[in-house]
């Protein structure tokens, strides 16, 4: 048919210009050719759907596992019940609200019923215009699917606003109601579902039903990987290997403990830095994040600049590992790893990198080291650190009292959490962007998801030692008590204001998990010089981000005073990446040059980098 120019597009506020009439052509697309071919396909789809129930019932009837999907459901019912309290106890506010959300619906009814009966539609300005997930010009073309459209998102905003407008809420629980709303309007979004999705509509039709027999395959596929939990796929993890095109960068494992391998990486320069760099990565994921490739590897790029790079390599614990604490990581770990620099190549002084939680753990550790007058480390770099939690983001809707209580039941069975279940909390930060789309592309279009070393790294999940994760969650999340002083550490508190060594402080402005006021906020409670830079892009992208690639670009300002959104109104942007920033932050601290060491010195290497603990999978 002849296609309206105008029907799909928009103008730059966003507006529609105007719908002409619907054209009947274009409901053939829609139209089912082979009844018979769809007819088998479904009963096969079936089949396969059968089969994935039975891969999710069959470790719950064998007693291995143990459902509390209802416990998270009883308190987001719960939240969202108080909320509903507030607008059904006065009968004003109760008809004030269906007002609200059915007059919109009769004007979208309206819009729709005269683009159907041939009369051109003058649209408002449409705030949701560049919602990827409505893409497919359909939703705007066909008024079905338009009419779909449009009323998700007038039900989700309304949503929204009944949470935002409940007056009587504490700030917790509007919190946690607004990222309730959030994860149920991702989930009943009509992009999910066949019959609402004009292109799963046509796809299905167009192969009479085969992507949806493909699409249970690897649903059953999935759940069994998952031994009775979906493991959603998020890209084709046959296409990686760890030591063979992923952490690459050459080095030798010096040493081990319980909880970690120390790693360091062959020179490249013929002289280096005299203070070597270690960097202590989360453990809630793998350091390899910092060696996807070579062309995106902060440690090779590290050595290529003269650092002789240590890397702390955490093992992925197991029921073994339950009494491994946060003083157990700040000394089986760092120290450990501090200890085993001087024996390599005889410094005492180092300069240190702590990436997200492996950053707060070293804010912790340099406020122990400080009280016990260790100075080993004399300079620290924290990526997407957060060291006070007040203005942690949506992570904090898990971290209540009654939550915290049954992560540490469920962790008391095992001694570990289960490192699926963070992964999932991650995601949930960014459901319509991590979650429901691979749901989509998987298991309704039937198509394998391409393969993205990032997404690797993303799915090879770690579990956390349960004394440490509860340790985190009460003394972080729960009551902020390393900002606080309240944080026992060695028999003690300790305090950030005995931290007199040079911080440089990275955040991102796009960061879901560590946000950048949050970060700016911490800044303030260490006792010496914070240099603050605020980088471009999210809590992964805006780190891993090579000078040569050019993209993104990062901020600098003055000092961490007064209020963020002033110091972010006020900084300097630069393009590009904020690494050669950093290395001149740490020649500026002390630029003394030696001739590049061997690696080991004379400690005899246990394995090639990256080592056995990284290889270790859940």
């Amino acid at each position: 048919m002849a296609e309206d120019s105008k029907a799909g597009t928009r103008d730059a506020a966003g507006a529609k210009p105007g719908f002409q009439p619907f054209d009947p052509a274009a409901i053939e697309p829609y139209i089912v050719k082979d009844p018979e071919a769809l007819t088998v396909n479904l009963a096969r789809t079936v089949e396969q759907l059968g089969k994935a129930a039975s891969a999710w019932l069959a470790p719950r009837e064998s007693g291995e596992k143990v459902d509390t999907v209802a416990e998270p459901m009883v308190d987001m019912v719960k939240t969202l019940s108080k909320v509903s309290e507030y607008w059904l106890a006065d009968p004003r506010r109760t008809l004030e609200a269906q007002t609200m959300l059915l007059g919109s619906y009769f004007t979208i009814w309206s819009r729709t019923l005269n683009r159907l009966g041939g009369q051109e539609v003058e649209d408002a300005p449409d705030p949701h215009a560049r919602d990827k997930r409505f893409a497919d010009e359909d939703w705007v073309k066909n008024p079905f699917f338009d009419f779909l459209r449009q009323a998700y998102f007038v039900t989700s905003d309304w949503a929204e606003k009944l949470v935002s407008d409940a007056e009587g809420l504490d700030e917790h629980t509007r919190h946690k109601a607004g990222f309730y709303v959030k994860q149920i309007a991702s989930a009943i979004s009509p992009t999910n579902f066949v019959t609402t999705n004009p292109q799963l509509y046509r796809e299905t039709v167009a192969s009479n039903g085969a992507n949806l027999v493909r699409g249970m395959k690897m649903l059953a596929e999935d759940i069994a990987a998952g031994q009775g939990d979906l493991k959603l796929r998020q890209t084709d993890t046959s296409k990686f290997a760890i030591g063979e095109n992923m952490a690459l960068t050459p080095g030798k494992v010096l040493a081990q403990s319980d909880v970690c391998q120390v790693i360091q990486y062959d020179a490249t320069t013929e002289k280096v830095l005299k203070r070597p760099l270690l960097i202590c990565p989360p453990w809630i994921n793998k350091f390899y994040i910092l060696d996807l490739n070579p062309a995106k590897s902060f440690i090779k790029w590290a050595v290529d600049q003269g650092h002789t790079v240590f890397v702390i390599s955490w093992v992925n614990p197991d029921e073994r590992h339950a009494e491994k604490d946060w003083e157990s990581y700040a000394r089986e770990g760092i120290g450990f790893a501090l200890d085993t620099i001087k024996q390599a190549t005889g410094e005492e002084e180092v300069n240190a990198i702590g990436y997200c939680v492996g950053g707060t753990l070293l804010a912790a550790t340099l406020a122990l080291h400080a009280r016990e007058g260790d100075r080993r480390i004399r300079t620290a770099t924290l990526f997407t650190t957060q060291v006070d939690f007040t203005f942690a983001g949506d992570l904090k809707v898990f971290a209540d009292e009654d939550q915290i209580d049954l992560i540490e039941r469920g962790m008391k069975a095992t001694g570990y959490l289960d490192g699926s279940k963070m992964a999932t909390a991650f995601n949930m930060l960014r459901a319509s962007e991590l979650i429901w789309p691979y749901f989509v592309n998987n298991y309704l279009k039937g198509q394998d998801p391409m393969p993205f070393d990032l997404l690797y790294w993303n799915s090879d999940s770690t579990r956390m030692p349960a004394a440490n994760h509860s340790f985190y969650l009460r003394n972080c999340y729960l009551n902020n008590n390393l900002t606080k002083g309240k944080m026992m550490l060695g028999g003690a508190p300790v305090s950030l204001k005995d931290i007199k060594i040079p911080i440089y402080n990275l955040a991102t402005k796009e960061d879901h998990i560590a946000p950048a006021k949050s970060v700016f906020v911490g800044s303030k409670f260490f006792g010496g010089k914070v240099t603050y830079v605020m980088a471009g892009s999210g809590h992964i992208a805006g780190v891993v981000n090579p000078p040569d690639k050019n993209k993104y670009q990062y901020w600098t300002g003055g000092p961490v005073k007064g209020e963020f959104e002033d110091w972010a109104a006020k900084a300097k942007e630069t393009p590009g990446s904020w690494w050669p920033h950093w290395h001149e932050w740490i020649k500026a601290e002390d630029n003394r040059m030696v001739p590049a060491r061997k690696t080991g010195g004379t400690m005899n290497s246990i394995e090639e980098a990256p080592g056995s603990y990284v290889r270790v999978r859940a």
